[in-house]
């Protein structure tokens, strides 16, 4: 079985024992989440589509926090002397998704 979850405005197609790379979110390393907000269920052939969202739960384990790679905002206007660098790094949050339940 697998769905089509929203996490942070973006969607991610899931099934379970796997890991996804998902935008930070304020739980423990450790932690059980549950995600409602499925959009989609695909089990086989069949895909039942929610409008907006499907009566099903989507686990997960939070696995680890980190920051992703440096990004970095360069701007420039020719023969001004103007020249700016500014950079960021992502916080992310590593999930591994434990079981898909449908509840109709």
């Amino acid at each position: 079985m697998q769905a089509i979850i929203e996490v942070a405005g973006k969607q991610y197609r899931v099934q379970p024992s796997e890991r996804h790379v998902v935008p930070k979110l304020p739980v423990e390393v450790g932690n059980t989440i549950e995600f409602r907000t499925v959009l989609a269920t695909i089990e086989g052939d069949s895909i039942c589509v929610g409008t907006p969202y499907r009566n099903a739960i989507v686990t997960a384990t939070v696995r680890a926090h980190g920051k992703a790679d440096k990004v970095l905002v360069f701007k420039k206007k020719r023969r001004k002397g103007y020249k700016k660098l500014r950079g960021h790094r992502q916080q992310y949050t590593e999930i591994e998704i434990t079981g898909i339940t449908v509840n109709d």
